[in-house]
C-alpha cells in the first residue's frame, strides 16, 4: 500500500528523525557542526525559517517555518547529504535514518511555546547539562551567547521577540515543561484541519482579562489563569509591561 503524502501547509513544524535501528548518527563534534551547517544551508536555498534545534547522539529536534509546500525536498535533501557525508566518513552503507521523519503542525502558540521549551530542555532532561545553554548543538546555545554569529536563526521566534534580551530568553528557556499539554497538543495537532492553522490567542481578550485586576494579589491570579488559559508568559509579560521573568516568577510560586 503507497504511503500517503504529507499535508504541507505554511506554518510551524515540529521534526523528529533518528538514526536507524535507534543508533548514533553524530560520533564526535565535526558530524554535529556538519549537520548545521547543512540545516542552515538548505534552509536558506529552500526559505525555511529555523526556529529552534536540538542535535542529540541518535536522534535530532527541529522546529522551523514553511511559507511553501516544500517540507518533504527540504528534509529529503537535508537527511541525504548527511547520510552520504556520515558513510562516507564511516566507511558504511546502507540507510543512515530509520525511514521518513515524523513531523507536527503546530497548531497554535501554546503549542509552540511548549515545542521550544521541549526541545531545548532535551539534553537537561538526559543529564547531559545543568543549563540549556551548555550544550553546544542546540539552538539554546546560540540564542543565550552574545557572541554567536549563527545566520540560520536570525529570523527565529525566539531572535525577533527577544531582540537579544538574554535575561528573558533564559528566564523563558527555564520555564517548566508540561509533558502532559505537550502530549494533547501533539494529538489535537494531528486532528486540526487547515482552515485553523491561523488561529492564535487573541491578545485583546487577554487585555480584557487582565484589566479586571484590583490590586496586585488579584493580579498575580489572574496572570496564573491567563496562563492556563493557553496565553504565553511573553504575551502576559507584553500587555502588562513587565519583564517576562516577573510573569515566570508569579507562576511558578503559584505551583508550590
Amino acid at each position: 500500500m503507497p504511503r500517503k503524502p504529507r499535508i504541507e501547509i505554511p506554518g510551524y513544524y515540529h521534526i523528529i528523525n533518528r538514526g536507524v535501528e535507534q543508533r548514533v548518527v553524530f560520533k564526535e563534534e565535526a558530524d554535529y557542526e556538519y549537520f548545521i551547517e547543512l540545516l542552515c544551508f538548505h534552509s536558506k536555498n529552500y526559505t525555511i525559517i529555523v526556529h529552534s534545534y536540538c542535535l542529540m547522539s541518535n536522534h535530532y529536534h527541529l522546529l522551523i517555518g514553511i511559507e511553501k509546500e516544500n517540507l518533504s525536498k527540504f528534509m529529503r535533501q537535508l537527511n541525504s547529504d548527511y547520510a552520504v557525508y556520515f558513510n562516507k566518513k564511516y566507511k558504511r552503507t546502507g540507510h543512515l535514518w530509520q525511514g521518513r521523519f515524523k513531523s507536527w503542525y503546530v497548531t497554535d502558540d501554546a503549542y509552540l511555546y511548549t515545542l521550544i521549551l521541549y526541545i531545548e530542555q532535551n539534553p537537561l532532561k538526559a543529564h547531559m547539562v545543568k543549563t540549556v545553554e551548555e550544550y553546544p548543538y542546540s539552538s539554546a546555545h546560540h540564542f543565550l551567547d552574545k557572541e554567536s554569529t549563527n545566520e540560520c536563526l536570525k529570523n527565529s521566534w525566539v531572535t525577533e521577540s527577544y531582540q537579544g534580551d538574554t535575561e528573558a530568553i533564559k528566564a523563558f528557556l527555564e520555564s517548566s515543561v508540561d509533558t502532559g499539554q505537550l502530549q494533547e497538543l501533539k494529538t489535537a495537532s494531528s486532528l486540526v484541519a487547515a482552515s485553523n492553522s491561523d488561529k492564535k490567542p487573541d491578545i485583546k481578550k487577554l487585555e480584557k482579562i487582565l484589566a479586571k485586576a484590583k490590586d496586585m494579589t488579584s493580579r498575580n491570579k489572574l496572570i496564573v489563569t491567563s496562563y492556563e488559559k493557553g496565553y504565553s508568559q511573553h504575551m502576559i509579560a507584553k500587555v502588562l509591561s513587565v519583564s517576562q521573568a516577573a510573569i515566570y516568577g508569579v507562576i511558578k510560586r503559584s505551583r508550590k
